[in-house]
Formats: structure tokens, sequence, C-alpha cells
């Protein structure tokens, strides 16, 4: 049996983004991605994490890890490159376990959105090819270097450019189809023989062979800003990628009841309370547009809230909804079983929208269990789908939207 051990370098010491491996990334620690692609992948046999951080190595062990050691410090310091912390890992598995790896996978922590299958095809196509050193995870690159420029004096003075083509006296002035492909490394993956990092001293060795990626999967964190639109992605692309989660669920074809939290879904979650005890809420009159015609295709609409406030039951009024209400937190999930069995309705053609832990036991009942862009973390994590709107500003008109058009 071929040994393969993933190995994830996670340093505490980031500076573009403070704690950057432990924020969460679309409602998860951002190492948890790295950890689950290692884990998920069947030609994986270990997974380890090398840290030098007590936080991050107890995060990597609670999404299943191993964090046999802890990392040097002076391996753990801004311009530590690559290689030696991968010596080191081999070197202290050899010595304190005899573990000898045949393949080393190294997973960066700043590529989390990967194909469900590259991490196996990588290590596939490394053994398939004796000569290979080294598998590396690239993409067609989105700017061609033929078409690039040098300045050696400067604004100043004239341009060079960057590559010269052979048969082509003048690139940068050629049509793309023209110019070689050319693709760009990504972080998504390495596949390197245990040999090529010990014996060459290389994280590569000479003979690199190329695993091509989707380029919709191109992402490197190194900013916030990189951050949020990297997140955009994972959460909206609609992309299929290691997921540290359960996997998400599609929306049902067929869909008889849409159920809602009512604080933080139908309202954003604020309420203004006067000297005697009366109280409002703050809702979007856009989300109740397209209700009728939601019932005019035969699928009802109600209001679970644990709320006993008869507020909810006036805003359900107002939007023509049925409103259960008054549940206790904890009888929350039990009020969404008796609903279904009252009006005899399948469970998996039902939608429930969610904001708050306490909505979590009915995404575990309803056939898709959808978040408002503003859930709490441990909502976002158990979601099938997570809205763009936020609660109480279009997320149930967003979703009508969404279901209309399946129909």
């Amino acid at each position: 049996m071929t040994e393969v051990l993933a190995l994830i370098p996670a340093r505490g010491g980031s500076k573009g983004i403070p704690r950057k491996n432990i924020r969460l990334f679309a409602g998860y620690p951002l190492i948890a991605y790295s950890i689950a692609a290692g884990l998920q992948a069947a030609s994986v046999t270990r997974t380890i994490v090398s840290t030098d951080d007590e936080e991050i190595a107890a995060v990597a062990r609670q999404f299943g890890a191993e964090t046999p050691f802890m990392r040097p410090q002076e391996l753990a310091q801004d311009k530590t490159t690559d290689l030696p912390v991968f010596q080191h890992a081999l070197h202290w598995l050899a010595e304190h376990e005899g573990y000898r790896p045949d393949v080393v996978v190294q997973l960066r922590p700043t590529s989390p959105i990967r194909p469900r299958d590259c991490v196996d095809r990588a290590v596939r196509l490394l053994l398939d090819h004796e000569d290979a050193d080294c598998v590396r995870g690239v993409v067609p690159a989105g700017q061609n270097p033929h078409k690039m420029w040098r300045l050696p004096e400067g604004e100043n003075g004239p341009m060079t450019n960057l590559l010269d083509v052979p048969g082509i006296p003048e690139p940068y002035n050629a049509p793309r189809q023209v110019l070689p492909d050319i693709y760009w490394q990504t972080g998504h993956v390495d596949a390197i023989r245990t040999s090529t990092i010990l014996e060459q001293g290389s994280m590569s060795g000479k003979r690199i062979y190329p695993l091509i990626i989707d380029p919709r999967y191109t992402v490197d964190l190194d900013n916030l800003y990189d951050w949020a639109k990297y997140e955009w992605l994972a959460t909206f692309g609609g992309l299929d990628f290691v997921w540290p989660g359960r996997a998400r669920r599609p929306m049902p074809d067929r869909i008889d009841l849409v159920v809602l939290d009512f604080d933080g879904v139908v309202t954003d979650n604020r309420v203004w309370t006067d000297q005697d005890g009366w109280e409002m809420v703050s809702a979007s009159r856009s989300d109740s547009i397209w209700l009728g015609e939601l019932r005019d295709r035969g699928i009802e609409v109600i209001i679970l809230s644990s709320e006993p406030n008869q507020v909810v039951k006036a805003r359900a009024r107002k939007m023509g909804l049925e409103a259960v209400h008054g549940v206790g937190i904890k009888e929350k999930g039990e009020a969404l079983k008796n609903l279904l069995r009252d009006k005899n309705i399948d469970a998996a053609h039902t939608i429930y929208v969610g904001n708050d832990v306490n909505d979590l036991p009915c995404f575990e009942i309803a056939g898709w269990a959808v978040a408002v862009a503003d859930a709490y973390p441990e909502v976002l994590r158990a979601a099938d789908y997570v809205l763009n709107r936020p609660g109480g500003h279009g997320a149930l008109r967003e979703l009508c939207e969404m279901i209309l058009a399946r129909l």
C-alpha cells in the first residue's frame, strides 16, 4: 500500500490577515477546508497539520487532523520557505514514529476551494509516472506574459517585452489565439515524492507534472478584500468543492411548504420597546411581493417562531401568512414535526429558513435548510444554501424569486 501523507502548513503569525488560518471562512475555520481535503481523499492515509501555534493545533484536531508535533519557532518566520518545514515534519515522523510516507501532499490553507477529486487526481498522476518528482496544480493564466513588459530604464525609457516567441516577431501585437498556452501554479495541491524533499532537497524536483484545475476554483487569500470576494464565491458561486461539513443538499424538485423563522428572517432581528412594553419590529415590504404567486403555485408559507409576542401574528396577518408562535426554543423542532403531520406534508418537500441556533433542529428535519446572509456562523455551516440578502432586508423575496424561477 502506498503511504500518502497530507501535510498542511499553518503558522500562527500571519500579518496580512491576523489569525488567518482559524478565521471563519464561509462558516468554518479556514484550515478546516484543507483538513477536509486530506480526510476525504481516498488516496491519503494520514492528515497532519504542521503549526507552531497551540490554538491552531486545537482547531486542527477538532476537525480531524493530527498534530503529533509542534513546529519550532525558527521554522515559523515570515520568510520561512516550505522546504525546511516539510523536512522537519518528515524527519520527526521517521525518528519518533518510524513513519516514512512514499508521497507527501501539500495542502495550503490559503486555497480552500478545491475540486473534490483534485487530491486523488494529483496522487494518481504522480504514481502513474515513475519519472515524476512532483505534480503541481495549475490553472490557465488570467494574463498572458507574452504581452507583459520590462521597464529597464524606468518610466522615462523604452520598454522591452518580457518573453519572445519563436516564429512570432512581435508577440505583444499578436492575437491571443496564436500565442502559447500559459498556466499559473495555484495552492490547491502539490503531490511530491518524499525522496524529492529529502534526497533532492526540493519541494518540486525537476520533473513537475501538471494537474490542470478549472480556473473558477482559483483562490489565494492574501488580504481582507480577497477574503470577502472568495467567501462570496464559496457561498454563492455554485461550485462543487471539498466542504468541511455535511454535504449540501440541492433545492427539492417539489416544494409544498416554506417555513420561516420570524426574528432575523422576516425581521432584521431588531426590536423597539416603549415605556409600556409595546414592541415594534423592522421588516421589508418587498418580502411580501411574491407570496401570493407561491400560493397560486400550490406552495404554502408559514411563520414558525419561538417569540410569544403578538407582533408575530400581526405581521403574519399583514403578509397574509399563517403563524405558529410562542413555541419554546427546545420545542421548535417538535413544532415543525407537528406542523408537517397536521398538514400531511412530507419533510422532504419542505424548505426551512432560519438565522439562529434555535433553528438548527428544524434544519435537520426540512428537506432544504436555508440561512439568511447575516445568520450566525453555526447556522451558516449547517445550511444547504445561504441567501445573498440579510434577514428583514429582502431575504424572503430573494428566496421566493429563486423558487419561482425553478417552477
